[in-house]
C-alpha cells in the first residue's frame, strides 16, 4: 500500500513537471525557434496532441474544443463581444492608461504590412481566425489553464488558474510592450470568462478573439491605428 502511495506521488509529480515543461514549450518556441507562423502552431499542437494521449490521457474535448461543441451562438455573441470590447479599450481603457504611462506604446510594428495591401491584409485576418482564434485560444484558455487547473487542485484551482493563464497570456505579447501586454491580458481574460460561462466551451473564446483581432487589423489596414 505505501509503495502504491508512493508510486502515485511520483507519477503525479512527473505528469506536473511535464505539464510546465510543456507550458514553457508553448510559450517561448513561437518567439525563439526561429519557426515561421504557418509552421510553429503545428509543431506546438503536435506536442499538446502528443501530451494529451500519452501523459495525461485525454483528448482536445478535455481541453474544451471539440466540432461537435460548436453553436451558432458563439458566431454573434463573439461579434457583439468583440465590439463592446474594442470600444471599451477606445473609450474607457485607452485614456486612463495613456495617463498613467503617456510614453508607452503599443508596438504594432509587425502588421506595417497590411497597410494599404488589400491582399496582405486579407492574409493576415485568416492568419488571426486560425492562429489568434483557434490556435491561441487551444493552447491558452484551453490546454494551460485546464494543466494548472489540475496543479492548483481544490475549491481555488479554478480562480488561480485563470487568473495564472491571464498574467501568462499577457506576457505571452510582450513583443508589444507593457500597453501591450496589459490590453491583451485583460482581452485574454474576456476570451476566458466567455468559455467558462458557456460550460467551457472554446468556441466562444475562438470567435470573441478572432473577431477582435479582426477589428484592430481592419484599423490598423484603414489607417485607424498606428
Amino acid at each position: 500500500m505505501y509503495s502504491d502511495i508512493l508510486k502515485t506521488e511520483s507519477s503525479n509529480a512527473l505528469k506536473i513537471f511535464l505539464s510546465i515543461l510543456t507550458i514553457a514549450f508553448c510559450f517561448f518556441i513561437p518567439h525563439y525557434a526561429n519557426l515561421t507562423i504557418f509552421i510553429y502552431p503545428i509543431v506546438i499542437l503536435f506536442v499538446v496532441w502528443l501530451f494529451l494521449k500519452y501523459v495525461s490521457g485525454e483528448i482536445f474535448a478535455d481541453i474544451f474544443f471539440s466540432f461537435k461543441r460548436f453553436e451558432i451562438k458563439a458566431i454573434w455573441i463573439g461579434i457583439l463581444t468583440a465590439i463592446s470590447l474594442s470600444l471599451f479599450f477606445r473609450f474607457a481603457w485607452d485614456p486612463l492608461i495613456n495617463s498613467i504611462l503617456p510614453s508607452g506604446k503599443i508596438d504594432l510594428s509587425d502588421f506595417a504590412s497590411i497597410r494599404n495591401s488589400p491582399v496582405n491584409y486579407f492574409i493576415i485576418l485568416i492568419i488571426a481566425l486560425l492562429v489568434g482564434g483557434f490556435y491561441e485560444e487551444i493552447i491558452f484558455h484551453g490546454f494551460i489553464f485546464t494543466r494548472l487547473e489540475k496543479i492548483f487542485k481544490g475549491k481555488w484551482a479554478t480562480p488561480v488558474a485563470f487568473i495564472l493563464t491571464t498574467i501568462i497570456f499577457g506576457l505571452y505579447h510582450f513583443q508589444q510592450g507593457i500597453k501591450g501586454i496589459l490590453l491583451t491580458a485583460i482581452a485574454g481574460a474576456v476570451y476566458h470568462a466567455l468559455i467558462l460561462k458557456f460550460n467551457r466551451n472554446l468556441w466562444y473564446g475562438v470567435f470573441v478573439h478572432a473577431f477582435f483581432d479582426f477589428i484592430g487589423l481592419t484599423l490598423i489596414y484603414l489607417g485607424k491605428l498606428s
